[in-house]
């Protein structure tokens, strides 16, 4: 059974700066993609970033590309999401997400992740 942990997420002044970190239980994270999405409310789910199993793909939305950036550690079984130059539009409840597949590609649709954290709140004030 696997179980995602989020936290980092916290109240921050536009331009700053947050690293959110997702840490994975169990002994087969380093087979699967995992991903970052966010949801707003009275929004829907949406794609933030994607990296595969070993790290050699990643992918981000438009609207983060350039400042954000995904990375994973597959000894301590942790995703991050470094978050620089966050925007009011940022805030959201992030979450992370493990890939369905083993050894699959990363993909920008929820269906494609079958296991999900509680969230992390990241608030942006202008």
């Amino acid at each position: 059974q696997v179980q995602l942990a989020e936290s980092g997420g916290g109240l921050v002044r536009a331009g700053g700066s947050l690293r959110l970190s997702c840490r994975a239980s169990g002994r087969t994270f380093s087979t699967y993609a995992m991903g970052w999405f966010r949801q707003a409310p009275g929004k829907e789910r949406e794609f933030v970033a994607a990296i595969t199993y070993s790290g050699g793909s990643i992918q981000y939305a438009e609207a983060v590309k350039g400042r954000f950036t995904i990375t994973r550690d597959n000894v301590e079984s942790t995703v991050y999401l470094q978050m620089n130059s966050l925007k009011p539009e940022d805030t959201a409840l992030y979450y992370c997400a493990q890939g369905r597949g083993i050894l699959g590609p990363i993909s920008v649709l929820t269906i494609d992740y079958n296991y999900w954290g509680q969230g992390t709140q990241v608030t942006v004030s202008s």
